[in-house]
């Protein structure tokens, strides 16, 4: 391999410009993918409402998830949910302080790429907290979406509500005769057999802000092809696949909530109308200035 090497040596130093340019053209075009395939994106800096929406871009509150509609716009009442400033990944984020029914949520239509057939996306958002020491026993979802019942279908990341350390979800519920034909508990299913995938040893913690990215793919195909992805700090972390992921949602229904039960801190939330690529996740997970980055 030396020899090999020494005898390229030269032409190989000689392309060496031309490899950085090809490396930074591909950057940009990265990025400029990043931008059109976002739908939805939520900085949080100095303003609550979404930095990019292809719907309503305000974000909503509630003092309860039974209250939600038509809700408040900006944070609930009582203190419970605040804009931490200065705390973010990049500038200000949200904090959750305790465990309470007080969440907050942006409308789905258009800001969730919904499609009723062949159905393709990604989540993406930045945690910081510690689950076994931050949050109240029991479940804790940082984000849902659904579109009224969830019999209807549901996405959620959680923290399991048992387990130590707490486990770390993402899930994609489709039509309840789908998951759950026997009509039993989502624990009692074991958990190879849920649309999931599960996280034992998170990478979590009060000091570090950590990553998720969640692709899926074939959505609404009727047909047992649907896949989901995880992926945490921008390195892979698991999938489910081979699942009929049929949901039946009005995209006027949908909406988009954040911190149930949530104990932490929220930041960097980004829709895109597409499932990422490995790489695409990397990127978003590099970028110095969060998603501000890509839209200049």
């Amino acid at each position: 391999m030396k020899k090999l090497f020494n005898k390229f040596a030269a032409p190989f130093a000689a392309l060496v410009v031309g490899t950085v340019v090809t490396g930074c053209v591909t950057g940009h075009a990265t990025k400029h993918a990043l931008r059109d395939s976002l739908t939805l994106y939520a900085s949080f800096d100095q303003k609550l409402n979404a930095d990019v929406a292809k719907g309503d871009a305000k974000l909503y509150g509630a003092v309860s998830r039974k209250t939600m509609l038509p809700g408040v716009i900006g944070l609930p009442e009582g203190g419970v949910i605040e804009v931490a400033k200065g705390q973010g990944v990049v500038g200000d984020a949200l904090r959750f302080n305790k465990k309470s029914e007080s969440v907050v949520f942006f409308k789905g239509e258009r800001n969730v790429h919904y499609s009723p057939t062949n159905w393709n996306g990604s989540i993406s958002f930045w945690l910081k907290l510690d689950p076994d020491k931050d949050l109240a026993p029991g479940y804790c979802d940082p984000i849902q979406i659904a579109a009224g019942s969830w019999n209807n279908g549901v996405f959620f990341a959680e923290f399991s509500k048992d387990e130590t350390p707490r486990h770390f979800r993402f899930a994609l519920r489709p039509l309840i005769h789908i998951w759950n034909p026997k009509n039993v508990g989502w624990e009692a299913i074991p958990a190879a057999d849920r649309p999931m995938v599960q996280f034992e040893k998170p990478p979590f913690g009060r000091d570090r802000w950590a990553h998720v990215l969640f692709t899926f793919e074939n959505a609404n195909s009727g047909q047992k092809n649907g896949v989901g992805k995880l992926y945490l700090n921008g390195e892979f972390a698991g999938e489910f696949r081979d699942w009929d992921l049929s949901v039946n949602w009005k995209p006027e229904s949908i909406l988009f909530t954040i911190g149930v039960y949530y104990v932490g801190l929220f930041d960097e939330l980004a829709l895109f109308d597409r499932a990422l690529t490995p790489a695409e996740v990397k990127t978003v997970y590099k970028l110095k200035n969060g998603l501000h980055t890509v839209l200049k």
